[in-house]
């Protein structure tokens, strides 16, 4: 019976000792990924206007960019 209390009180120090692991490390992951996710953001729109700014000053030069990278013309 004794030894059944002590197996008991250790599973809650380990389900304590994993529970403070794992709260203390998951908000490090969730803001690194959003910290990609925003940079990712940031680097699509910048390049999406540099994208609109060749296609009003330099249209051949975005349809050639639109072609290499897409295979078509469309």
């Amino acid at each position: 019976m004794l030894r059944t209390i002590f197996m008991i009180g250790l599973f809650a120090l380990a389900g304590l000792f994993v529970l403070k692991f794992f709260f203390g490390i998951l908000p490090g992951i969730l803001g690194l990924i959003a910290f990609v996710f925003f940079l990712a953001v940031k680097i699509a729109i910048v390049g999406g206007l540099i994208y609109l700014a060749i296609r009003i000053f330099s249209p051949d030069t975005a349809r050639r960019l639109r072609e290499k990278w897409s295979g078509n013309g469309v």
